[in-house]
């Protein structure tokens, strides 16, 4: 018998991988994670041309029905008009928005692009254009397409008004 052992050793310990992120993954929150991802990305890509996301939105209403009224702008955003006053008041600043006094009603003012306004928002058209390409480029045009009509559906059913962010009535 040879009394000579050989030293025990022990087998390394399996390699483990690292455990899948555990953290939530359902629709809403993919919603809220692109959606804040989106509109982070969309701000960086507008800076450039001195606006924020708030801005754009609003020349986007202005320019879709010109001559419309601060009053029934800040219906269609669900804010006070005194907010919307301070909002046009920025874009006015920048020569981006006018204000003309309704030749109906003197004591109201209607909303119109500048010409600046209107190039801005052709600038704008572009970069958002270029926006979503990228947002969206894991998917094929019938995807993007499909999604579109998936997320038009859920906005619908939760009766949020069409292209009014719901950002504004968070604004101060």
């Amino acid at each position: 018998m040879n009394s000579s052992r050989q030293p025990h050793t022990t087998d390394p310990a399996p390699a483990t991988t690292p455990a899948p992120a555990t953290g939530p993954r359902g629709a809403a929150f993919l919603l809220a994670q692109i959606g804040a991802h989106a509109a982070g990305r969309f701000a960086e890509r507008i800076g450039h041309l001195g606006l924020t996301p708030a801005d754009v939105g609003l020349l986007r209403m202005v320019a879709g029905q010109p001559g419309r009224s601060q009053r029934a702008l800040a219906e269609q955003l669900g804010v006070v008009p005194s907010r919307v006053v301070t909002l046009i008041d920025g874009l006015e600043g920048k020569d981006l928005v006018e204000r003309r006094r309704s030749a109906e009603d003197r004591r109201n003012h209607e909303l119109h692009l500048t010409a600046e306004g209107g190039r801005t928002l052709r600038a704008v058209s572009r970069a958002a254009a270029a926006h979503e390409d990228a947002l969206l480029a894991a998917l094929d045009p019938e995807q993007r397409t499909h999604l579109l009509g998936l997320l038009e559906r859920v906005a619908a059913e939760q009766e949020l008004p069409a292209g009014v962010h719901p950002g504004y009535r968070n604004r101060g």
